[in-house]
């Protein structure tokens, strides 16, 4: 009986933590989505993750990519949390963001946490699910 209250007692612990997480990578890409909407690219700079960082090298370099690459992202209208998911121990969080057109788009946030909190490592463009009739 005692190893079956230790096991339930690990699993409320570790899906509390990852509830936690789940809250504050919303909020980190929320954010960031809202400092794109307000053109604060220095803002939406700060939620990218040092690898990200390195790539572009400077707020102005990357707001041009995301500008020209995820538009959806760079005018998002409506954003809605879908479920965030670890694969091979990488958290990745699907948002569905409508854009300024009404357009819907599937996009999936790789997220790290560093010792500035969770961060954006990388997102990429899901393809549109197919719609039967």
């Amino acid at each position: 009986m005692r190893l079956i209250g230790l096991i339930l007692g690990i699993w409320i612990t570790a899906t509390s933590v990852f509830a936690q997480d789940a809250d504050a990578i919303e909020d980190v890409i929320g954010n960031q989505l809202d400092a794109f909407n307000n053109r604060d690219v220095s803002g939406a700079w700060q939620y990218a993750s040092p690898n990200i960082k390195r790539l572009f090298g400077n707020p102005g370099n990357f707001g041009m990519m995301v500008q020209q690459g995820y538009p959806m992202v760079w005018d998002n209208a409506d954003v809605r949390f879908l479920e965030l998911r670890d694969i091979r121990g990488n958290l990745w969080q699907k948002v569905m963001v409508r854009d300024a057109q009404g357009g819907l788009h599937i996009l999936d946030y790789q997220m790290i946490e560093t010792a500035d909190g969770w961060q954006i490592n990388g997102v990429q463009l899901l393809p549109a699910p197919d719609v039967g009739a």
